[in-house]
């Protein structure tokens, strides 16, 4: 029998419990205890892996340790993209008290730094379910400091990197930008993205749930920071060849226009300009007109630029020289059912007189004299039809039917420009055959100091020649009078085109293009003009695209330091010649 255990001497107070029951008390009180000391030897010493690791999941982070995006600079270092401290702003918003007028006061406030809206702000913090929200990112690093200062709890700071384009919308078409995240959209920000970007590193951390970095565990891996990449853009040169296109484009009251200026014997492109343009440091209300580049994406009808390519191939083969005489009289020609014309009947021609009045008839009888196979391969040879071997995403390889399917009529329109297409960029670097004794060179966006090896095309002889038939077109009695410059020979092409619409040509609608080179006798750069959609005034090549060229050559041929070939300022003729179209 047990004894009871009793808790009181006195026995009116005296209340008896079994011993058993204080046993199983004292017994149950032990268990639970070296249950607890197991749990802990379990979770300490046994199932420790597994706990650390959810642990980890909860608090512990991997950090992306950014690398800093590379520069882009022009062929004088200056620069035309750089990364800059910016300041984003996150949240919490179940920490954010919005009912206390003092935390009210200072969101306005934090809304009016942002230039948002603050009705937009109280939506992004509507949600209290959400632990974590992006309220603006990318702002300047000093407004940035100013919502630091405001110290309202749950909005927080993060410190990121942006894009800033010094140039602005002179060069937006050769920079491109960045997205949000840094990675590249446009331009040479996407053709070189993988290269400036670089390669981030990594940080292990413990965070605490505001984001705080308590502590960091593991291995540190370093960025490797982006590249620099050079160009071949003198940013002066682009910012003057933008400015003279975008004034050009608004008195004629045209669509768009293009400008590219190119060195004659490297294949550097000095200058890459389009209007309309915009600002990739301000895209809010970027458009499709403003973003497309015009100059290396869209592709037209030549027109008469082409003329000295015919010419030339004729030359070549030996078919013509360049005092034949070609009989354009009556200034009509009919072939295949269509007539080709010229706006004056010019008679009996030389080819130099062809390229000089700028004449269909004389073009297509210089290049009856010559198979489809033959004026196909200088073509091709040429660029035509072939995609542009550049590092810039979205070159357009234009247009040009296999010889084989060309029927006399097609023949006859490809060698005054009409029947194939191509870029203005794709135009201007065809031109180096003529700058180049005859060999065509590869154009490119990036610095060299490499001289380029070029394709034979044409004899030294060729090319003299025909560069002597660009300086007529360009003086007294040519279509591109008004290219002429102060101090400099010069020699070039215009061309007027009328513009596609459906399966025929709109009526009134016209592109004007010039293509020439400077110094005539010893060409140093390339420029090629291109105004789209004329509206008030002449649409003639040689009148619109005309004057741009030659306001660019002057200033970039002074920017080289190009002397000046010419004593005097040459004479420009009053009445024009008109050129067919």
């Amino acid at each position: 029998m047990s004894k009871d255990m009793r808790y009181s001497t006195s026995p009116l107070l005296a209340e008896r419990t079994p011993m058993w029951r204080s046993r199983f008390v004292m017994l149950a009180v032990a268990v639970a205890f070296l249950g607890l000391v197991a749990r802990a030897a379990y979770v300490q010493v046994i199932g420790n892996d597994f706990f650390l690791r959810q642990g980890e999941v909860r608090f512990a982070r991997t950090i992306e340790l950014p690398a800093n995006r590379g520069r882009i600079l022009d062929r004088n270092g200056l620069i035309l993209a750089s990364s800059v401290p910016a300041a984003s702003i996150w949240a919490i918003p179940e920490d954010v008290d919005q009912d206390d007028p003092a935390i009210k006061a200072k969101l306005r406030e934090l809304a009016k730094l942002m230039a948002m809206p603050y009705a937009t702000l109280n939506a992004k913090l509507a949600d209290d379910d959400k632990s974590f929200v992006w309220v603006k990112r990318q702002l300047d690093w000093d407004v940035g400091q100013k919502i630091k200062a405001l110290d309202i709890k749950g909005v927080y700071l993060r410190k990121e990197y942006k894009r800033q384009y010094p140039e602005g919308e002179s060069a937006a078409h050769v920079v491109g930008f960045t997205n949000v995240e840094d990675h590249g959209q446009e331009g040479m920000e996407l053709a070189f993205d993988k290269d400036l970007g670089g390669k981030s590193g990594s940080r292990r951390v413990i965070k605490d749930r505001l984001g705080r970095v308590v502590e960091g565990v593991g291995v540190e891996t370093p960025p490797q920071e982006g590249k620099d990449i050079q160009l071949s853009i003198d940013s002066k040169v682009q910012f003057f060849a933008y400015q003279k296109l975008r004034d050009q484009v608004t008195a004629f009251k045209a669509k768009g226009g293009s400008v590219v200026v190119m060195d004659a014997h490297t294949g550097e492109v000095l200058a890459l300009a389009n209007y309309p343009s915009y600002d990739p440091n301000n895209r809010l209300r970027l458009t499709g007109e403003q973003l497309r580049n015009r100059a290396i994406t869209d592709t037209f009808e030549p027109g008469s630029t082409m003329k000295p390519i015919t010419v030339g191939s004729a030359i070549e083969l030996g078919r013509v020289k360049h005092d034949t005489i070609i009989d354009t009289a009556p200034g009509r020609y009919g072939i295949g059912g269509f007539t080709i014309s010229d706006t004056h009947n010019y008679g009996a021609l030389s080819v130099d007189g062809v390229i000089q009045k700028s004449s269909n008839v004389g073009a297509l009888k210089v290049a009856q004299r010559m198979s489809a196979q033959e004026m196909w391969n200088v073509h091709s040879a040429l660029g035509y039809g072939q995609k542009p071997q550049i590092a810039f995403p979205g070159a357009a390889s234009g247009r040009l039917r296999p010889w084989k399917t060309w029927k006399p009529v097609e023949q006859a329109t490809i060698s005054y420009g009409y029947g194939l297409s191509a870029s203005l960029f794709q135009m201007a670097r065809s031109y180096t055959v003529f700058s180049n004794d005859g060999n065509v060179i590869p154009a490119t966006m990036l610095k060299t100091l490499e001289k380029p090896v070029g394709t034979p095309v044409f004899s030294k002889k060729t090319a003299e020649q025909v560069r002597h038939m660009l300086w007529l077109a360009t003086g007294p009695g040519g279509t591109g009078q008004k290219a002429q410059t102060v101090g400099y020979s010069v020699g070039g092409k215009s061309g007027t085109a009328r513009k596609q619409q459906g399966k025929g040509y709109a009526a009134g609608k016209y592109r004007a293009w010039f293509t020439g080179m400077a110094p005539i006798e010893n060409p140093r750069i390339i420029v090629a003009v291109m105004v789209d959609e004329p509206t008030q005034g002449s649409f003639y090549g040689g009148t619109v695209a005309g004057p741009v060229f030659s306001e660019v050559v002057q200033q970039t041929l002074r920017l080289l330091g190009v002397q000046p070939d010419m004593a005097v300022k040459p004479l420009i003729v009053a009445n024009e010649v008109e050129e067919p179209v």
